[in-house]
């Protein structure tokens, strides 16, 4: 079968990088939603098969992958957007898990403690954007991507957290003036600004809980 596919959720969530990624490098992909009742309910026969029992799922013709970090990184070697060099990989890599530990705490607060841990998890949020702004700042004043010349898949994993924590608080940016002048560049990219304004895109809620 040819072509990319993916096998998701209604949702955002860890799919979204994977779409910003395919909308931005110019690839078209199709979908197949599965209902989070039936994955939860067990009706979902894919459930029985996926490597580790999760979504989403990326088909790119016959090859199938699972864990949504591995999928980026797949498409960053298969785009060439995943480091010019040894030291460039590493940092590219190294970005990628740092939005990975964001986004575990992330998906805690909204699943498991939004109600009686908001206050407390935006409280702390400059404590965990600043590592991001320090990044930017390293390399060409904040003026390019996360490493060296070119866009890489890390930088499509951040421009998601971020628009997630801009939807949890709209200011959280405030203090950040490189974060805030990244994600309106990368909104200008044509591809990417297409698939941002996209019914498809903005009608999924990122989460579960964001109806």
């Amino acid at each position: 079968m040819p072509g990319y596919r993916i096998t998701y959720f209604p949702i955002r969530a860890r799919a979204e990088p994977i779409r910003l990624l395919l909308a931005d490098q110019g690839a078209s992909w199709t979908e197949d939603e599965v209902q989070l009742n039936d994955w939860w309910s067990g009706k979902c026969e894919l459930k029985k098969t996926a490597v580790f029992g999760q979504l989403p799922q990326f088909q790119d013709g016959d090859f199938v992958l699972y864990q949504s970090n591995t999928i980026l990184r797949y498409l960053g070697c298969k785009f060439g957007i995943a480091g010019s060099n040894n030291q460039e990989n590493a940092l590219i890599d190294m970005v990628n898990d740092g939005v990975e530990d964001l986004r575990q705490k992330y998906s805690r607060l909204i699943f498991i403690e939004y109600d009686t841990g908001k206050e407390k998890y935006l409280k702390d949020l400059p404590n965990q954007l600043s590592p991001f702004e320090r990044i930017l700042s390293n390399n060409a004043k904040g003026t390019k991507f996360v490493v060296g010349d070119k866009i890489s898949y890390a930088d499509y994993n951040l421009l998601d957290m971020l628009h997630c924590h801009l939807d949890l608080d709209p200011k959280c940016l405030a203090s950040f003036p490189l974060l805030s002048a990244y994600i309106q560049c990368l909104a200008t990219r044509p591809k990417l600004s297409t698939y941002l304004k996209s019914e498809k895109r903005n009608k999924r809620p990122i989460t579960p809980k964001h109806k």
